[in-house]
């Protein structure tokens, strides 16, 4: 089936009536129920909600992580719920990156090596020249050959960012990207993803809690109980406090 609802060429991503549940204590235990999004290229979003009201799954699964017991992922025009692992894997490293609050770094590889890891497990590695220009633009020229062990919190964050920039991905995953990190270096990393989409044209998908985080965003949902129940649009830190608090969660 390769119909869409928007043109092919507009989104970059998009969940078409995603369930998704989890067998707990010998039964299925519902996540995801009937969620539908799509996502505009070059747009930043943030996913938001209630301990476990499905965030992270949705995000796990558009990002091709998991995969919905019912309903549709894409990639632009491409079907991933349909794929065969081995091709779904590929097509994670070639098409998206992600970005996650535990760096997920090589400890016994330099930020340069981190960076290049999944253009090389892909089959083509980036030419060292986009490596050190990714590397220049998270602000960390002369860091090149340091180890995670060498660097800050907030350094390794932007080695992460610079891993998932350098081959140019249709869409950028960011679960929780800032936290770990304290609040001047986390909106330093919020910037780095603001400035990926404006300038470069990224399409960016985080999840967090943080209501001052998700006002870096062009758009906000808000899950509760596995269903989309909220969309806000430039929103303020404020409004989306007031958004959260609707749906029970102290911002």
């Amino acid at each position: 089936m390769n119909s869409a609802t928007s043109t092919e060429t507009e989104l970059a991503a998009r969940g078409d009536g995603l369930y998704r549940s989890y067998r707990r204590a010998g039964r299925d235990t519902p996540v995801l129920r009937g969620v539908t999004v799509e996502f505009r290229r070059g747009t930043f979003t943030a996913v938001m909600g209630p301990s476990g009201s499905g965030k992270t799954t949705l995000l796990h699964c558009l990002a091709g992580m998991d995969r919905p017991d019912r309903g549709q992922v894409w990639w632009g025009p491409t079907a991933i719920h349909a794929l065969p692992e081995r091709r779904l894997a590929r097509l994670r490293r070639e098409e998206v990156g992600f970005v996650f609050q535990a760096f997920n770094l090589m400890p016994g590889m330099t930020a340069a090596q981190n960076v290049e890891l999944p253009g090389r497990m892909a089959g083509h590695r980036p030419a060292r020249s986009a490596v050190r220009e990714a590397l220049a633009r998270v602000g960390l020229t002369g860091r090149e050959h340091h180890r995670p062990a060498q660097l800050s919190g907030g350094q390794q964050q932007r080695v992460a960012i610079a891993r998932a920039l350098v081959s140019r991905p249709r869409v950028l995953f960011a679960d929780e990207p800032t936290g770990a990190l304290d609040r001047t270096t986390g909106t330093q990393v919020l910037r780095l993803l603001r400035d990926g989409v404006d300038h470069d044209g990224t399409t960016c998908v985080m999840v967090t809690h943080d209501p001052a985080a998700a006002a870096h965003a062009d758009r906000v949902l808000l899950l509760t109980d596995g269903r989309l129940v909220d969309e806000l649009h430039r929103p303020t830190v404020r409004q989306v406090a007031d958004a959260l608090a609707r749906t029970g969660v102290e911002a």
